[in-house]
């Protein structure tokens, strides 16, 4: 199987999960059926191995990378959500176009803006009344740096959140930043 056919079966399989479960797998808050163990105690590399099974009945021979999560925010959202691709797939990529979703996340207020907006602070006036985070310009500034950048949109007059899709990657940065 080509690049490109490896590629389309991703497609169609990320296509047929986002069918399920909603675009990017997000779901609403709400009770979650039972869940398996989380990992079977004989294997501690049981998600990577997983990994491995998935992308080799791709084809992918070079392998590939995931990244997933079910996550609850403080202010008690719940997401799932998971995204791969083939290692030559990105490594193939343009890495420039990642740049200003990097560079958006580059400054600690920031950080602390969509901290607060995962907790249930989502409007400018919340967050301009907490301690260290500037004037309502600067929060301003903030939340149009990141609203372009796609790590927050307006959810209603006034309120912002971060889109479902990109809770998960948020905290997958995290992680990665502090390794």
């Amino acid at each position: 199987m080509d690049l490109e056919q490896r590629v389309a079966e991703l497609e169609r399989r990320l296509a047929e999960l986002e069918a399920a479960h909603g675009e990017g797998g997000a779901r609403p808050a709400g009770p979650t059926p039972a869940a398996s163990p989380v990992r079977d105690p004989g294997d501690a590399l049981w998600a990577l191995n997983g990994l491995k099974q998935q992308f080799a009945g791709l084809g992918a021979v070079n392998g590939g990378v995931m990244f997933t999560g079910a996550v609850r925010t403080p202010a008690g959202l719940r997401y799932e959500w998971q995204y791969g691709l083939p290692t030559d797939t990105v490594l193939d990529g343009d890495w420039e176009a990642a740049a200003e979703s990097f560079a958006a996340l580059g400054q600690p207020v920031r950080l602390r803006v969509l901290r607060e907006i995962l907790g249930g602070r989502c409007t400018a006036a919340e967050l301009t009344a907490l301690d260290g985070m500037g004037t309502s310009g600067q929060i301003y500034h903030h939340l149009r740096q990141l609203t372009t950048a796609g790590w927050l949109r307006t959810a209603a007059r006034g309120r912002y959140e971060v889109p479902a899709e990109r809770v998960v990657p948020l905290l997958v940065m995290l992680i990665a930043a502090g390794r």
